[in-house]
Parts: structure tokens; sequence; C-alpha cells
């Protein structure tokens, strides 16, 4: 078995089209092989028979080959474009196996195209998080960072801080030497831009993680409020039992729903109040938990009853909510009204009532989506950019106290850090880009 690999790369099920690839040194002669073609052209588009390894007659396809190192992968590849469902692609893999190439393994293309330098591994995640995208908004965003928009910003980065060191480096190694009076102050200044530069793009990323990973939107309130209707009018069946009886729901329930160009995960709770019930506790907690979790809060009230504990229960787990948006909604509002929304005045409450519809608030939530998706702030897209860039702000800080007290070799090491974090997230760091820099920049000539 040689080193070539082979999969599936359209989704599973019916399909008009079906696409099997083979990357590596093998993908030329084994399209040959199924083919019975003895020349192949590259970036061609051969319609040809394919054959099994008896020669029996699988199907007409499009076949393409990619010439090393012009290709995804920067490998030799072949792709088959066959006509859909899985019986006729699985048996094109399954030949293609017979002829010694494995199956690749989970994200194995990337991850040959990031070995071979054709991509790096913000472009790799992009293209990863691409396919799971939940809204227009992350498309866009995730677009830009396969362009290359993310890789600017650590390379620049990088840049900032390999330049702050080789200043380091000088200073202590040629101490006796005439150094730019504003040389400290220029350090401090650029790292103090580029700590704040990251602080917001931190900030943005944790706000906007939705538009990636999809918004979680939480509907609370006190029991028989409503909250089962909405569920029900926003998916547009009966997910949920709705009745008259208090405690009803005694469970999170969490569906995904298509609101404007975002795709959300919605999570009806449990009526939340004081019980003495076991199940209804466990319920309550677990709305609290979603609570926790949420992106988006949907708090309902009761138009047809006064304000009362209960909802002053719900007013009090919202007001803490500083890191959430909170849509506050009236219901039942088809009936005599006797809620106080004075008491919402803070939220500029909606009215909305299951037998007239819940338009509003619909387009009141996708409005809400759609403003968390603007703005042009970068954005990181997984937990390990976020964390290597945490690490780099904070080597930066530690490096600033040092370097206060003159101590240069300790500033340098905390720097170092910096460089090592920040570059993690795209490519590793070398230390010999310091002396480029050093003797670069100051043409020590010694």
């Amino acid at each position: 078995m040689h080193n070539s690999i082979a999969a599936i790369a359209t989704a599973h099920g019916v399909s008009s089209i079906s696409i099997i690839r083979v990357s590596g040194d093998a993908a030329l002669d084994i399209a040959k092989k199924i083919s019975h073609l003895d020349r192949i052209k590259p970036r061609f588009a051969h319609l040809t028979f394919l054959y099994n390894i008896k020669d029996a007659l699988i199907d007409q396809a499009i076949m393409i080959y990619f010439k090393a190192p012009f290709s995804f992968t920067g490998e030799e590849i072949v792709e088959f474009q066959c006509h859909g469902g899985m019986i006729v692609a699985q048996e094109i893999l399954d030949t293609i196996v017979a002829y010694g190439v494995r199956l690749a393994e989970p994200g194995e293309f990337s991850k040959r195209a990031f070995l071979n330098g054709k991509i790096d591994l913000t472009e790799a995640e992009a293209i990863s998080k691409l396919i799971e995208a939940k809204s227009v908004d992350a498309a866009r965003i995730l677009a830009r960072q396969m362009k290359g928009e993310l890789k600017i910003f650590v390379e620049e980065s990088r840049e900032a801080l390999l330049r702050s060191l080789a200043y380091s480096e000088v200073m202590i190694d040629y101490a006796e030497e005439d150094i730019p009076e504003d040389i400290m102050e220029n350090i401090v200044g650029q790292l103090d831009r580029l700590g704040s530069q990251i602080e917001r793009i931190v900030a943005a990323s944790h706000r906007r993680r939705g538009l990636i990973e999809g918004f979680r939107v939480a509907i609370i309130g006190k029991p028989n409020v409503g909250k089962s209707s909405l569920l029900n009018a926003l998916l547009s069946y009966e997910r949920a039992i709705v009745s008259d009886v208090a405690g009803t729901t005694r469970d999170t329930i969490e569906e995904q729903v298509r609101i404007g160009s975002h795709i959300i995960r919605l999570v009806d709770t449990a009526g939340i109040r004081e019980s003495e019930d076991s199940i209804e506790k466990i319920g309550i907690e677990r709305s609290m938990r979603s609570v926790k979790d949420a992106d988006v809060i949907i708090a309902l009230f009761d138009a047809s009853r006064p304000f009362d504990a209960e909802d002053a229960k719900i007013l009090s787990i919202i007001d803490v909510q500083h890191d959430k948006h909170v849509i506050a909604a009236v219901n039942k509002c088809d009936l005599e009204m006797q809620f106080e929304q004075e008491k919402l005045e803070e939220y500029n409450p909606i009215e909305v009532s299951a037998k007239k519809g819940f338009v509003k608030l619909t387009e009141k939530l996708e409005a809400l989506l759609d403003g968390i998706g603007e703005g042009e702030e970068l954005m990181l897209i997984s937990a390990r950019q976020i964390e290597a860039v945490k690490r780099a702000k904070e080597a930066i800080s530690e490096a600033k106290e040092p370097l206060r007290r003159g101590e240069l070799e300790f500033f340098s090491y905390h720097l170092q850090e910096a460089v090592k974090a920040i570059s993690s997230i795209s490519k590793p760091y070398d230390s010999e880009e310091i002396l480029d820099k050093m003797f670069g920049e100051f043409c020590l000539g010694k």
C-alpha cells in the first residue's frame, strides 16, 4: 500500500453528482487504470467510462487530473465526478482502495495541504468552519479568512513583536552603541497598540461566536406564559405540548430553526417558579443553565395577569445578564391587558399573541442577529485561536514591567513567548528571524 489517500468528498445521500477524490503519487496511475485512458491532460475535464478491478463498467463520469504542486494538497490529485447516490460512488471508491490506496482520515486532505505549504492553519480552520456555517454572515467572515485576513493580522503582529525584540537584543548586545533615545517609548507604544487590538478582537470574537456556531436563543418565563406556543410558532409545527396546566413543560426542548439568514438553536425552558415537585425542580435548574449558555434571551410575560412575584423573578434573572441580548415580550395581548408594562420599560417590550402571531418578535430577533453580524472587525473562529492571542496578550503585559526596570533579558523572554503564541495561529516560530530583524534594521556592520 502506498501513501495515497481517497475519500468521497460529497455528503452521503441521494444527489445528482458525487465526487471521489484521490491524492498522492499513485493518483494518476490509478486514474489510468480505472478509466482505461493512456493520456490524461492536467486540468481538463475528461468524460470517460470507469471500470472496476474486474474491468466491469461502473459509470460514465467526468475525471479531472491536477498535477502536483498545482492542486489543493500540493500532491497529484484526481477527482471523479460520477452520478449521485452512494452505490456508484462507493464502488468507485472500493475500486481505488483495491488498487492499494487507503481511505483518508477526517481532515487529511486539508492536513496535507497545510503540511505541503498550500494553506496555513488559519485557512485550514476556515475551510472546516465554512462547511458548518450557521449564517450568511459566518460564511462571509470565513471567506475573508480563507483569503488570508487572519494570516495578515498574525504576520503584522509577529512583525511588530520581532521588531521590539530585535531592539531589545541590540540594546543588550551593543549597550555601548548609540541607541536612539526614543526607542523605549516606541517599543512601549507599539506593544500597547497591539495589546489593545488583541483585546478588541477577542471581545468581538466572543460577542459574535454565534455566527459560526449558531446562536442559542432561550425562551424563559413563568409557567403557562406561552413559551411552548412561541416555540411551536417559530418551528411551524407542534413540537411542544401546549396546555393550560402550569408546569406542563418540565424539561428543556431544543430545536434548530432558520431566522432570516441565521440558523439558531431555539431552547424552550420549563416555567421558572418556586416548586416542591422534584422533577419540576430539575427542569427549572436546566432552564437556568440554558439562560447561562444562551446568546439571546426571550423573556415572555403574560398580558392577561398582573405583574407578580414570579414575573419579578424573571425580571431579576434578565437584569443580571449584562453579556447577553434580551428581548422582552408581553404575550396574550389579544386578551384584556392587566400586566403593568412599565415594569419592563428598560427593555422596550413588544406585544405579541399566539392568536395574532409572533411576527413582531421574529422581526426583532432577526434584526438583533443581523446587528451582531455587522462590522468589519477581525474575528477569531476557534477556541484555539482565542487561546493563542490571549497567551500573546498575557506575555506582552508581563514583558512591560521588566522593560520599565531595564531588565531586558526578562523582557526579551516574555516577548519571545508572545511571538510563539501569536505564531501558533498560522505557522511555527523561527528564532533566526530575530537575527534577520536585528541586522536588517540596524545595519551595524560589526
